[in-house]
């Protein structure tokens, strides 16, 4: 069964993520513990997430950094969505989700229901929205998505090395189809009923802004596994 990605990463930060912002942020209070009592509460710990202290210390902490990826790469994409106009944080909620999930390169391949394997190109992706049930045709779609913003927004490079030298979809192309599919995934009632209708709405209407946003943040990523498979699996080179 696929499962739809949730905007969720502001919800489930550990033991190791709050110490670290107490860390960061409670050297020049009286009492560092009240953060804790803060971060409870959902509009305070927004406003937390804010503070570039974060962004700064996540960047140029010089050990290996102990928190998750869900805290790690909200921080990172709030921030870099704030700089570049991109002011929606369900929206970067969202986008930071993408990128955790995906950071494990057995998410981001297309498994679908009833399919001897998994979905490997675009192409076949986009063939099987036409004999899939309502259900499975959602999932599909988001997953379309994502992977489109995904690859598009941390991989732009290896796009166009493959959009010039082998005649590959260049980044227009994963634009307009991300946008598409999130658009068209975005009417779903199943989008409503995850709340996820006004997110998928917002990437279709500022896809290509939400990828740029994505491009600066690249270099500050320290790893999402290895880039090989998804650029060479998604993307068919023209016959």
């Amino acid at each position: 069964m696929m499962t739809v990605i949730q905007p969720n990463c502001r919800v489930q930060f550990t033991a190791e993520d709050l110490q670290f912002i107490v860390e960061t942020l409670g050297s020049k209070l009286s009492n560092p513990d009240c953060l804790i009592e803060l971060l409870a509460d959902e509009q305070s710990r927004d406003l937390i997430l804010d503070d570039e202290r974060l962004l700064r210390a996540v960047l140029e902490h010089r050990s290996c950094l102990r928190i998750s990826t869900h805290f790690y790469f909200y921080v990172l994409v709030r921030h870099t969505f704030r700089r570049s106009g991109l002011a929606d944080r369900p929206m970067a909620d969202y986008v930071a989700a993408v990128l955790a999930e995906f950071s494990r390169i057995e998410r981001t391949r297309c498994v679908v229901k009833g399919q001897p394997k998994p979905l490997d190109y675009f192409v076949d992706m986009l063939a099987a929205l036409e004999a899939v049930d309502d259900t499975t045709r959602f999932y599909i779609r988001a997953h379309i998505g994502n992977h489109s913003l995904f690859l598009s927004g941390v991989f732009p490079d290896r796009v166009r090395f493959r959009a010039e030298r082998r005649g590959a979809p260049g980044l227009s192309f994963l634009e307009d189809l991300g946008r598409s599919n999130f658009r068209a995934a975005s009417d779903h009632r199943l989008a409503r009923r995850y709340e996820l209708d006004g997110i998928f709405n917002a990437l279709a209407e500022r896809f290509q802004e939400t990828r740029r946003a994505l491009n600066e943040l690249r270099e500050c990523l320290i790893s999402l596994g290895d880039p090989e498979p998804p650029a060479e699996v998604l993307i068919k080179p023209a016959s």
